[in-house]
């Protein structure tokens, strides 16, 4: 698709012109693996790796029994649900998703190549391409941004030279930039295989990726202690952490988060309770929730209670008519 330059404008339109194609002029495309084939990536597994994965699948699909279908029902494939964890585990074997983690990933759960990778694709957990030990994720979205986040990434990319999503050398470290982590009391964050690192600064980023480099040990400020990629996906996947203090760990919410909890605790406050309703049909209530199931299942939705688009001065538009 051509385009103009950039100094220079479009003529006016007239009336001739006004049917005449418009081109528009895009930055460049974003610089992401998008594949999950690739020359070199892993293709199958070799037959003794395959037996040990084969066995740690069927432990992670044991978890999700196949109930029985009634009458006339078809059976519930609730084996699917394992995909996650399916696919944290050969993340685990190789690092990142392989094309022979998808396929392994198909055979257990009978499933398609296609609807494993449009998984695998759509979360962000899942990387495409092999990641370095220790996967550094710098925060730049609104609030970290504006308290630094993009600064810290720029000053990581220029000390270690790779771009976001890329890996150092010697394998140790991958860069890329990440969505809200729900810490923005510690803005800005640095996750490090999705632990926390709160309150960084360019300074003190490069100083903890030097330390991810040269094998220090290196503490979260929350949560478990530090281990490499492999070995977070692996605890993803559902296995126990087995290293020591790991189950002791903790963390919490900020004080900007809690503030308004305290205020409560100190107020005496508390939650209003829900309403009740006849027969005990409030929010919460248990009773009678198979037979309104029964009763509405393979029904049509209602059609709308106003004409679309509203009229003016409607049940929908006036809130004096509220209740109409």
């Amino acid at each position: 698709m051509s385009s103009l330059p950039r100094s220079q404008s479009p003529a006016p339109a007239t009336a001739a012109s006004k049917s005449a194609p418009v081109f528009i002029e895009f930055g460049p495309r974003p610089e992401e693996n998008n594949q999950l084939v690739w020359p070199g990536a892993r293709e199958s597994y070799p037959p003794e790796v395959r037996a040990r994965l084969d066995g740690e699948a069927a432990e992670i699909i044991g978890r999700y029994p196949k109930p029985g279908a009634g009458p006339g029902e078809r059976p519930q494939n609730t084996a699917r649900s394992a995909l996650l964890p399916l696919l944290h585990l050969v993340q685990a074997e190789d690092g990142y998703i392989s094309p022979a983690g998808v396929d392994f990933c198909a055979d257990q759960l009978g499933l398609t190549g296609a609807e494993v990778a449009a998984v695998a694709t759509f979360y962000s957990m899942y990387r495409r391409s092999p990641t370095g030990d220790y996967f550094v994720g710098v925060c730049t979205n609104t609030l970290c941004a504006i308290m630094g986040g993009d600064a810290i990434l720029a000053a990581l990319e220029d000390h270690l030279g790779v771009r976001p999503g890329e890996t150092t050398p010697d394998g140790k470290v991958t860069v890329e930039h990440i969505e809200c982590n729900a810490a923005c009391d510690f803005a800005p964050v640095v996750m490090v295989n999705w632990e926390f690192f709160d309150n960084q600064t360019p300074e003190s980023a490069r100083t903890l990726v030097d330390s991810l480099r040269s094998g220090e040990k290196v503490t979260p400020s929350r949560g478990a202690p530090l281990c490499t990629f492999r070995e977070t996906a692996r605890v993803l996947a559902g296995f126990p952490d087995e290293r020591p203090g790991a189950l002791e760990a903790g963390g919490g919410a900020g004080p900007a988060t809690l503030a308004g909890l305290h205020v409560a605790r100190e107020l005496d406050m508390d939650a209003p309770s829900p309403p009740a309703g006849p027969s005990g049909s409030g929010p919460h209530a248990e009773i009678g929730k198979p037979l309104a199931t029964e009763s509405t299942k393979d029904k049509p939705a209602p059609a709308p209670s106003e004409p679309t688009p509203p009229h003016q001065s409607t049940s929908g538009t006036d809130p004096t008519r509220k209740g109409d």
